[in-house]
């Protein structure tokens, strides 16, 4: 089913939500039988390669409409993405939170790939969301692994425009001139490091974080092409992926247990031979803050934790809908959308584009609507790095919660089975005093149904 729901709330996303339901997509097809429809007269189609593109289609449609519709943000507060803050009221903060966002790599649904293993399909549009929400996590993990924290992508000097209003500006003023400094561009290795991120990503059973490649790993969880994911799931398959890679021999992943940390874990996971070889981390916590509908006693946490610069973003949505959640600014999320099926790039070719794989609109949402079912993703690059981040997040846990802190740090080591294999719906809520107390969720699961 898809989300019907609409918004109209000040500063939020000004969209029209309403969408079509399966039922829409056959209601031309009732008089072909139940098997074909008849097209040009003559031209019979399997149903299913039908629905899946009139689902790839509407999604695009749909994306399109609000995509270049501009989200309002206010001059009176600062907007807060991935660590840093940006004082909107002030022209060059304004024009550095532009390219901030426009440099985050954006992977959105495909068409047009090679089949996936075991099935026909050559897209992920209407099932393959949370997987792509959770690509841009480990995306935006693997460009602070590699590249300098306040890289930016060089070309979207050229590319962001004045698109974005701000609510006390009155309609019909002049835009603000704005000398752009593109003497400081990023040298050429660093925009090689950045291409070769973005063909990690690509759509061909080669690369090693590409759709053909998580659908593989989530098997082992009882996934497959065409199912719904979990942000738990997605979690672990991230993991597996990044294990699995030779392209990447000094980074890891942890994905906590039952909303815990354990710290001995991750020194096991993260420790060479020697204590120079420490290898850099990125640690999944799949949390569930709330039951049906976001506890809003976790809203400032979660803005807090968006603000530490060790956090890479959150898997996370709406009901029915998979978001990238990246800052905030008061009440309202900002994010990325998945939804928005492209073609495929064939990242094979040296200089292939790169505008379809960054996003120039800021999108806002408000916590009222966050599904309460999420994974929250940090990075630290070495040993000290891990030191302060786990400093940093237990301050921000043990201030922002009242009974149930999101998860915790704990010393030791957790479970040793792979509980990828278990429900996602099976998730704790920590006591302050690290009892744990599981709670019935098995009305609230944390898979999305999506478009």
């Amino acid at each position: 089913m898809m989300n019907t729901s609409t918004s109209s709330a000040r500063g939020e996303d000004q969209s029209t939500e309403a969408e079509l339901t399966d039922d829409w997509l056959f209601l031309s097809t009732a008089s072909a039988g139940p098997e074909v429809l008849t097209v040009s007269g003559a031209e019979a189609v399997d149903r299913g390669k039908l629905k899946s593109k009139l689902v790839s289609a509407w999604n695009s449609v749909k994306y399109v409409w609000p995509l270049k519709q501009k989200s309002k943000f206010s001059k009176s507060s600062p907007v807060v993405m991935l660590g840093k803050s940006y004082k909107l009221r002030d022209q060059g903060k304004r024009e550095c939170f532009r390219c901030s966002f426009a440099s985050l790599l954006w992977l959105t649904y495909r068409r047009g790939f090679a089949p996936l293993v075991g099935c026909a399909l050559t897209t992920d549009s209407g099932w393959g969301c949370v997987l792509r929400t959770g690509q841009m996590l480990l995306a935006r993990g693997l460009m602070l692994h590699l590249l300098p924290p306040d890289w930016t992508w060089s070309v979207c000097h050229h590319v962001v425009k004045d698109d974005m209003d701000l609510e006390s500006l009155k309609e019909g003023r002049k835009k603000l001139h704005r000398a752009l400094s593109l003497g400081s561009l990023p040298s050429r290795p660093m925009e090689a490091t950045h291409r070769r991120v973005v063909s990690w990503f690509t759509d061909t059973p080669e690369a090693p974080f590409g759709i053909h490649q998580l659908v593989d790993l989530g098997r082992s969880s009882g996934k497959k092409a065409g199912d719904w994911y979990g942000p738990s799931v997605v979690a672990h398959i991230i993991r597996k992926a990044v294990a699995a890679s030779a392209a990447l021999p000094n980074l890891v992943v942890y994905v906590a247990q039952d909303c815990t940390v354990y710290l001995e874990d991750v020194r096991r996971l993260c420790q060479g031979p020697s204590p120079e070889s420490w290898k850099s981390v990125i640690i999944l916590v799949p949390v569930r803050l709330g039951g049906q509908d976001l506890n809003a006693s976790y809203i400032t946490c979660v803005k807090n934790l968006l603000a530490l610069k060790c956090c890479i973003g959150i898997i996370g949505g709406k009901p029915k809908h998979s978001l990238f959640f990246v800052g905030f600014q008061g009440d309202h999320l900002l994010y990325l959308d998945p939804h928005y099926c492209q073609p495929t790039v064939d990242t094979a070719k040296g200089n292939f584009p790169l505008e379809s794989f960054h996003c120039k609109y800021p999108r806002k949402m408000s916590f009222s609507r966050m599904d309460p079912s999420c994974t929250i993703g940090f990075y630290a690059r070495s040993q000290m790095d891990f030191k302060s981040l786990c400093t940093a997040v237990s301050e921000v846990l043990s201030t922002s919660a009242e009974t149930y802190p999101m998860f915790i740090f704990a010393e030791g080591r957790g479970r040793q089975d792979d509980i990828s294999e278990t429900p996602s719906n099976s998730i704790a809520f920590i006591q302050r005093k690290k009892q744990h107390k599981r709670v019935d969720t098995s009305d609230s699961s944390d898979e999305f149904v999506l478009l």
